[in-house]
């Protein structure tokens, strides 16, 4: 039997972006953009539970990490594949796809901070809306996931 296909989404669900980007604002307060300085993506902690949250998905489900990159920041293709490469292993760096284009991706879940702007309103799976009121932390997100499995 095959699994369930799920894809991730990188910035503000694996990866805390919202506290890069305000530490290099502080560090780089002339940057209009600091997200497009070099070595701001690889600067990213992960959120809360997300470590352990993707080794379970992994563990159950046929899961990728689908991230949209920067266009205006040629950087960010590079750092995250070396960000997911240092925080969640080799196999995981293989295992992702960037697209500014979400809905091109076929799957069954999409974990995303977004409702809409990268193709998320035309997944043809289920969104998972990470940081709704309804899946506010990984763990929702698992429980809920844990139900399907």
């Amino acid at each position: 039997m095959s699994k369930q296909v799920v894809f991730v989404d990188l910035d503000h669900v694996l990866a805390d972006y919202s506290t890069g980007v305000q530490e290099y604002k502080t560090r780089y307060p002339e940057l209009e953009f600091p997200q497009s300085e070099p070595g701001m993506y690889m600067s990213l902690k992960p959120l809360d539970g997300a470590i352990n949250a993707y080794k379970w998905l992994n563990d159950n489900f046929d899961t990728y990490i689908l991230s949209a990159p920067s266009s205006m920041n040629p950087h960010s293709y590079t750092e995250k594949f070396l960000w997911v490469q240092k925080c969640l292993g080799y196999e995981a760096a293989e295992r992702m796809i960037l697209s500014n284009y979400k809905n091109l991706c076929t799957g069954d879940f999409l974990i995303d901070d977004y409702e809409d702007g990268k193709g998320q309103e035309q997944f043809s799976g289920q969104l998972i809306l990470f940081g709704s009121a309804e899946y506010p932390d990984w763990s929702a997100v698992i429980d809920y996931l844990r139900q399907i499995e």
